[in-house]
């Protein structure tokens, strides 16, 4: 891996951040240290164990049912307030809270510091050209009723394009919309509505080397938040029909279905299969969880991404490109690129309260958790179909599935002054800070995919 040292070194304000970062560090050791070996000690054990039982009763909660999801409750409120009390018992508030305040200010410092002197290099945007015919299709229920909420339609009338208005009422095939709307001349497919709803006519775009134009009007907008468009104000993105520039992103493809950002196999995919899902979210993943994860309903994913196998799998997702935190209650955020051309990959097994709080505490080092990249993924089960949810939209597909990269596969227009992605923090190791406080050069995270973070590399 090259190294990235600068002929004069690294930016002065970068350096000094990490020196603060281990001085800080350096203070909360102290911190606990001087409230005598026995009262440091302590802060340190009260605090994993309360973390860890909050883990375990979260396991419970969501593994088992009766008696037992009541202990999990129980143990989920419990294990914060003892860590309370018996702080507040040995009078060691002052030295906890010192220590927890500087600690997260060593954090702070080392991730601005990484972030100076790795900053990411952004997809890279060239001049498009402005279409003459666009064609833009719109769901006017999507994101609780965006598209007429911001006028979406007149907008994109004023600036020339035509405006194709979903009839939610009945049952619609939005991809054979946007082929016609290519037989008719159209030189570009733009959509105002959900991730599921963009990756059906984004295929099409592709298939025809076409721009494609992300309004977005869903409810979270993962896609449009990738690409740094505004999603407090859709009508925004319009703005690229006057003033655009393009980008080349990848696609992921999954049993020959397309995908923007994630397929998602196991729990998840098996519960958003329920009819009552969509209705009552939390009730029906609450019903269906402790047969699902206790292995009494569903079936364990063999996996086998590029040449490592991952075994008996509980849930696994894989995402068009890597998300930017190893850490799965991160995964889900966001993507530094959408041009890497390698699938984001984690995969997760926890089988008792014990992995669980294992997992809570040790993130992708635990060995439930596997992260990885990978430009073929195969996903085999005990079944004739697996159940698989393709950016929200639940499906049923034989065994075994694969999913693949497209890379480069799809031209996106959009504004030229748009907010901009959010930054994502590098991935932080203390041997990194040290490096950079003593002025020593280091790898650069840019220069290679992101390595293999599972907890093993064939998990039996």
């Amino acid at each position: 891996m090259p190294l990235s040292k600068p002929a004069d070194g690294p930016p002065r304000g970068a350096r000094l951040s990490a020196l603060l970062a281990l001085v800080c560090a350096l203070g909360a050791v102290v911190a606990l240290l001087a409230a005598g070996g026995v009262g440091g000690l302590l802060i340190l054990v009260v605090g994993v164990a309360g973390a860890a039982l909050t883990a375990m009763g979260t396991w419970w909660v969501v593994s088992h049912r009766g008696t037992v999801r009541l202990i999990g409750t129980l143990l989920v409120v419990a294990a914060p307030v003892a860590i309370l009390v018996i702080y507040a018992r040995a009078d060691l508030w002052p030295t906890a809270i010192a220590a927890i305040v500087l600690w997260a200010a060593a954090v702070w410092c080392a991730r601005a510091a990484l972030r100076a002197v790795r900053k990411p290099a952004g997809m890279k945007a060239v001049a498009g050209s402005l279409p003459r015919h666009p064609v833009l299709i719109m769901n006017p229920k999507s994101g609780g009723g965006k598209v007429g909420r911001f006028g979406l339609v007149e907008k994109a009338e004023a600036l020339g394009a035509r405006v194709v208005l979903l009839d939610t009422a009945v049952k619609t095939d939005v991809a054979a919309i946007a082929r016609q709307a290519v037989a008719d001349g159209a030189d570009l497919l733009g959509v105002a509505g959900g991730d599921g709803t963009q990756a059906l006519v984004a295929e099409v775009a592709a298939e025809h080397d076409l721009p494609f134009l992300v309004i977005s009007a869903g409810t979270r907008n993962h896609l449009a938040m990738d690409l740094g468009l505004d999603r407090d104000d859709p009508s925004r993105c319009l703005d690229a029909l006057s003033d655009g520039e393009e980008l080349r992103i990848d696609l992921g493809v999954v049993g020959g279905h397309t995908f923007v950002n994630t397929a998602s196999f196991g729990v998840y995919a098996e519960i958003v299969q329920r009819p009552e899902y969509r209705d009552a979210k939390a009730d029906t993943a609450l019903a269906a969880l402790p047969d699902l994860l206790l292995g009494y309903a569903g079936r364990p994913l063999d996996v086998v991404s590029d040449e490592t196998r991952l075994e008996s799998q509980q849930a696994l997702l894989v995402s068009n490109n890597p998300y930017a935190s190893p850490d799965p209650t991160a995964v889900g955020t966001r993507r530094s690129r959408l041009d890497r051309g390698v699938l984001g990959v984690v995969g997760i097994r926890v089988n008792n309260a014990a992995q669980a709080a294992d997992v809570a505490l040790r993130g992708s080092r635990a060995a439930g958790l596997h992260v990885l990249t990978s430009r073929q993924v195969v996903i085999g089960a005990d079944a004739e179909s697996i159940p698989v949810g393709v950016d929200g939209e639940a499906l049923t597909m034989p065994a075994p599935v694969t999913c693949s990269i497209r890379p480069g596969a799809l031209r996106v227009l959009v504004p030229r002054l748009r907010p901009g992605a959010p930054q994502v923090s590098p991935p932080m190791q203390w041997r990194d800070v040290l490096a950079l406080a003593l002025n020593r050069p280091q790898p650069d995270p840019a220069a290679d995919p992101p390595a293999d973070r599972s907890g093993g590399g064939r998990a039996a």
